[in-house]
């Protein structure tokens, strides 16, 4: 059985404090840490960029999850490569030839992956299934921090891990929005393998390092 991973959702740290919250999240048992990279058109928000994510990797050994939620991520691939993101997902929507940019990102050293709206069906996916590395579910509409999980995306996870099993993938399938202690364990038996968590990490009243470990005991009680 794969690891299961848990990767907080830098997008929702104390940004005045960023070091000290990379360091509670590595020495609390995360595995990635999530970077949400928004530009505001293809999503409302306007978050950061590869600096950001250039000085993230200076401040962390953990493997940095980078998710494109901008309009022609064509263009910057080389430049998130470049800053260290170790995957890097790209949205159906925003990608008319997706093959060809799931081929671009490999060949530049990264994980390959691909997510969808909330909106947008698993059979969009279907043509690069086969090809990635990693699968991202929405289970909030994407673009801000801190909304309600939305339990209908319980059926998309179990439908694309259905599709990943009759293929035989080994590619991670992920999930993001709303996860926290209640609804992690909904996922992981719908199929999930990775958990990306921002409030219930970061607005843990006792600090993410707290946080962070009651997500991990929830992961190691659905391990038994």
């Amino acid at each position: 059985m794969k690891k299961l991973l848990l990767a907080p959702s830098i997008i929702a740290a104390d940004f005045t404090h960023l070091a000290d919250e990379i360091a509670a999240c590595e020495s609390a048992g995360a595995d990635w840490l999530h970077m949400d990279i928004m530009d505001g058109h293809f999503v409302p928000t306007i978050t950061v960029g590869p600096l950001f994510v250039e000085a993230c990797k200076h401040a962390t050994n953990l493997p940095l999850d980078v998710h494109l939620m901008i309009e022609y991520p064509e263009k910057y691939l080389e430049a998130f490569a470049g800053a260290g993101a170790n995957s890097i997902t790209v949205h159906v929507e925003t990608c008319p030839d997706l093959p060809q940019i799931i081929n671009k990102i490999k060949s530049l050293g990264c994980k390959a992956g691909v997510t969808l709206n909330p909106a947008t069906p698993a059979s969009s996916l279907d043509a690069v299934l086969p090809l990635v590395d990693l699968v991202l579910v929405m289970s909030v509409q994407p673009g801000f921090s801190g909304q309600s999980f939305m339990p209908e995306m319980i059926g998309k996870v179990e439908e694309i891990r259905n599709k990943l099993d009759a293929l035989r993938s080994t590619a991670y399938l992920e999930v993001d929005g709303g996860i926290s202690a209640e609804t992690l364990p909904l996922m992981l038996k719908a199929g999930a393998d990775v958990f990306v968590t921002g409030s219930a990490a970061f607005k843990h009243p006792q600090g993410v390092g707290e946080g962070i470990r009651v997500l991990r005991n929830v992961i190691a009680r659905s391990e038994r």
